[in-house]
């Protein structure tokens, strides 16, 4: 597990023992430059249906997920910071999967422990249990010291911790989440849900460029579900946000995997990242296309100004007892060698690679592939 420096609004600060990595130092004719850089790496939605929950139940009403995480958690904590969008809520009994998500508190522990340093919470499931859900869930995050963007117990608190500004490694890293909906639940006040709405999201960018990051990454729970291809509403709001000061876009909702793109803006030569869904983290959605999904790995540098040196993506499959005959699910890499797996679940993980290498190689902008054992 990495440990982070981060503040909210300039009233939370956290920090841990391990130490930021050191810059590269490039020594010049009259002056030292200190080039520092991060990576980060994004996962898609983290889920917990009622076959997940069964699986990882265990003797005395406990529940064990390590073998969850086992195969990805060395990939997830080699990056600085870990972001995933965490698609649960943490209510408490009776633990149940959808369409009303709550997972038993052993699943944030397991999480934690793979090495996630970052949850966004603002998704279309983050009110499944109402207002007990939510601020449960919040308790949880809080207690687990695992900072988290998107929802919040009341107004005040959103106003001490939102943007969420992360400070790692010499970056100055603000993070806004939001979704487009929460299933036709309405939030309880005091609670606040961030739901997608220009007004709100422009102020909100204004806030988090008065913190002085040296980059702003906008979570995005949008788009329409099982769809390979982002829609119109997508693009254009991602458009708008990168017009009006977001740097990076990650999105999530759709359940598979759709493009992502490096853009160069003309005018300034940034590079700005969009990256449209990056499908299923873990769940037990069995579709084509939904059994799996895609990591996300940025890296920046910085020296008097801020570049993407990097990004490419990997993809990980989720692994279902059913399939394997083992107690759990567990996430498999892309390249997870065909004879570690029985042949249904060789095939099954095949069908996800190909479909989606083959999305991406027609889609994707400047975004290649890397593999991890």
């Amino acid at each position: 597990m990495k440990y982070l420096f981060f503040s909210v609004v300039a009233l939370l600060s956290l920090g841990c023992s391990s130490s930021p990595k050191k810059g590269v130092v490039t020594h010049h004719v009259d002056k030292v430059v200190t080039t520092e850089k991060i990576t980060l790496l994004f996962a898609g939605d983290i889920m917990q249906h009622q076959e997940q929950i069964d699986s990882a139940a265990t003797i005395g009403g406990h529940y064990d997920y390590t073998d969850c995480f086992s195969r990805v958690k060395a990939e997830v904590s080699k990056a600085d910071i870990a972001i995933a969008n965490l698609e649960v809520t943490l209510a408490g009994k009776p633990y149940t999967g959808y369409p009303s998500f709550s997972a038993p508190d052993e699943y944030l522990f397991a999480i934690r422990n793979a090495g996630f340093d970052l949850l966004t919470t603002a998704n279309n499931h983050c009110l499944d249990r109402g207002k007990k859900g939510l601020e449960r869930t919040i308790l949880m995050l809080d207690s687990l010291n695992i900072p988290y963007v998107g929802t919040y117990i009341n107004k005040e608190e959103r106003i001490n911790r939102y943007p969420l500004l992360i400070e790692k490694n010499g970056f100055r890293i603000a993070f806004l989440n939001y979704t487009y909906a929460t299933n036709g639940v309405a939030v309880t006040l005091p609670n606040v849900v961030n739901y997608i709405d220009r007004e709100t999201i422009l102020k909100d960018i204004q806030d988090a460029r008065a913190k002085k990051p040296d980059v702003i990454i906008a979570c995005m729970h949008w788009g329409i579900e099982y769809s390979l291809m982002p829609d119109n509403d997508q693009k254009e709001l991602a458009d708008w946000l990168l017009a009006n000061g977001v740097d990076h876009i990650i999105g999530s909702h759709p359940h598979v995997v759709q493009p992502m793109e490096l853009r160069t803006n003309p005018e300034t030569g940034k590079k700005h990242i969009v990256a449209y869904s990056l499908g299923n983290y873990i769940s037990n959605m069995s579709a084509i296309d939904t059994d799996g999904g895609a990591m996300l790995r940025l890296c920046l540098s910085k020296d008097s100004v801020v570049r993407v040196d990097s990004c490419n993506y990997c993809l990980v499959w989720t692994a279902r007892p059913k399939h394997t005959k083992q107690k759990n699910y567990i996430i498999l890499p892309a390249i997870c060698p065909n004879e570690e797996l029985p042949e249904n679940a060789s095939n099954r993980l095949n069908i996800f690679v190909k479909g989606a290498r083959t999305l991406f190689e027609k889609h994707n902008k400047e975004i290649k592939e890397y593999t991890f054992k």
